[in-house]
């Protein structure tokens, strides 16, 4: 566990093998009972790394500093607009799915999510540290030593990040007010909430998350009042539910601080293949908001296996290159609701944001999603109009995109820019 949150893969799947092996020498010995559970575990770690690596992690899921932006460089937000830069120092993860992939109390949601909010240590620090000895699997006088400091200190410290599996609804809260109490001035605190289905045990309410089985009686329901004390703080609230939308009563009933949140679809869109299921992949949403070209290339159809690697980084450099200057546009923006302009300075929540934007784009303009609000995310408060889809420079980078990958034929846009298209095309 600990090397796969390090990312360590090398070292997980050198593990993994001599689990195997443990496990093997267990039938030769032991009756089968005596060892179904390693067989249990040993499973859920298979399975897990299957699906985890179904893009061979050609991107790193962390922030990183060679292929992301610097955050010195990062565009600052009008100080009329907002008087205040807010960090992200403490993230709530939360997921529950029936039969969905993990590895003990991580699921592949929760991991991605955990992976998203990590800063990706330096070259540098690999040198120096000597972890690289790790990834070849050394032993002996060479091995690593474990004990010696892990952080890099070239970058900033990582947000803590809570991982809760089918929390009841006393410990859900409890570790949201105990992290409330210790948040600095400064902070804002990300709750992440990934579940399927919905249940309506009181009549006051429309909707909840449910983070264990249904018929406990709405014991381990999250409802949206239970936010409502929390929202004396800085709360950024990633909802992954078919019921997103009933946490939008949160807004203007707050009791101190505007809350931000950025709300999933009410149903998943079918994919091209209509072979991607949450319990293979995990959420399409959260997929976006960790993995967006992976996510758009399961939009179509396409797993790690069916695309080249140059096209794919050929994808990739497009990619990162339009959201920068969604960013830097979003940034200089004058309509820009201060709830997102204190926030847009902090590298992770930033990076969220704009693939938030990026997967609204995809599903505006993907056909089988076209005019229909259930398949579209929605975000509150609402982000300025000239910033967000349709327009030109989202159909644009889409169109492109999906080009690349052979897909256009999934995607419809304005008739204005495809005809500016046909027109560049036949000037080149």
């Amino acid at each position: 566990m600990v090397c796969l949150v390090l990312n360590r893969r090398e070292m997980v799947q050198q593990l993994v093998n001599q689990l195997k092996v443990l496990v093997d020498e267990c039938k030769r010995t032991f009756q089968e009972s005596d060892f179904k559970e390693w067989k249990l575990v040993l499973q859920e770690i298979v399975k897990f790394l299957k699906a985890d690596t179904a893009f061979m992690n050609i991107r790193p899921l962390r922030y990183s500093l060679v292929l992301d932006p610097h955050p010195d460089t990062l565009p600052h937000v009008s100080a009329a607009i907002t008087k205040r830069s807010l960090r992200l120092r403490d993230a709530v993860l939360s997921s529950f799915h029936q039969n969905e992939v993990k590895f003990s109390d991580i699921t592949l949601d929760t991991f991605r999510m955990l992976q998203c909010l990590e800063w990706e240590p330096s070259g540098s620090f690999y040198q120096s540290s000597g972890s690289k000895l790790s990834q070849n699997g050394a032993t002996g006088a060479s091995r690593v030593n474990y004990s010696q400091e892990i952080a890099d200190p070239t970058l900033p410290a990582n947000p803590r990040k809570a991982v809760l599996y089918r929390p009841s609804l006393t410990h859900f809260v409890a570790v949201l007010a105990t992290i409330c109490e210790e948040l600095p001035s400064d902070g804002i605190l990300l709750v992440y909430l990934s579940a399927s289905g919905s249940c309506s045990t009181a009549k006051s309410e429309s909707g909840c998350i449910p983070l264990g089985p249904h018929g406990d009686g709405g014991l381990n329901c999250v409802y949206p009042s239970d936010f409502l004390p929390f929202t004396r703080r800085p709360l950024l609230l990633v909802i992954d539910n078919d019921n997103s939308k009933a946490f939008k009563v949160i807004s203007g009933a707050e009791k101190g601080e505007s809350i931000a949140m950025l709300l999933s679809p009410s149903c998943s869109p079918p994919t091209a293949s209509d072979s991607s299921s949450h319990i293979s992949n995990g959420s399409l949403f959260t997929m976006f908001l960790t993995t967006p070209l992976q996510a758009f290339c399961l939009l179509l159809g396409f797993s790690g296996t069916d695309i080249d690697l140059d096209t794919y980084n050929k994808a990739e450099i497009l990619l990162s290159s339009s959201l920068n200057n969604w960013g830097v546009a979003l940034a200089t923006t004058d309509a820009l609701n201060p709830v997102w302009g204190q926030v847009l300075g902090d590298p992770f929540i930033r990076r969220i944001l704009l693939r938030f934007m990026f997967c609204e784009a995809v599903l505006t303009s993907y056909a089988p999603a076209r005019d229909k609000s259930e398949f579209l995310p929605t975000c509150v408060p609402s982000l300025p109009t000239p910033v967000l889809p349709p327009n030109n420079s989202y159909q644009n980078v889409i169109l492109q995109l999906a080009e690349i990958f052979g897909g256009a034929k999934y995607f419809l846009f304005l008739e204005d820019h495809l005809a500016d298209k046909i027109q560049t095309n036949l000037e080149l």
